[in-house]
């Protein structure tokens, strides 16, 4: 006879999830490119200011990139879920969460919502590691089903 899985017990609130090791290595490229950037603006001794400005401003364009893809990130309270994706923030209920998705092969954790759509939740994906977006997973489905109404409608 199998004993039943234990249910993840959820974590304390406000709890926010973001894919941390992703997050240091995307800050951490995008300042080694600015400094590289800028570095060289100074060093090129035949640039006119102008000329320097442009490779800076180039250089806080480029470092723009992965500091917007390091972004992302799942924020839950008592009163619900606030999902920050690249460019997009969608505040969310606890009723209006049906069910936490992260299939084997997804990118990113998905929401069921009670409107029928699906929301992508960026903060929480299993890329580089792994164990931590599953724990991640569990966790927030664990808050949805004990704080929402998603549980009692399946």
């Amino acid at each position: 006879m199998t004993e039943p899985v234990a249910q993840p017990v959820p974590p304390a609130l406000p709890v926010t999830f973001r894919p941390t090791r992703t997050r240091a290595v995307l800050l951490s490229a995008g300042l080694a490119m600015f400094l590289t950037i800028t570095a060289v603006a100074f060093l090129l001794e035949n640039l006119s200011p102008g000329e320097r400005i442009s490779f800076v401003f180039t250089a806080v364009l480029l470092s723009s990139v992965p500091v917007l893809l390091s972004r992302p990130k799942v924020v839950a309270d008592e009163a619900g879920v606030t999902v920050v994706n690249l460019t997009t923030t969608r505040r969310l209920e606890w009723a209006q969460i049906l069910r936490v998705n992260l299939r084997p092969g997804d990118p990113w954790v998905f929401l069921d919502l009670s409107d029928g759509t699906s929301l992508p939740a960026l903060g929480i994906q299993p890329g580089v590691a792994r164990a931590q977006a599953i724990g991640d997973a569990r966790a927030l489905r664990a808050l949805a089903e004990t704080r929402g109404t998603g549980a009692h409608d399946h």
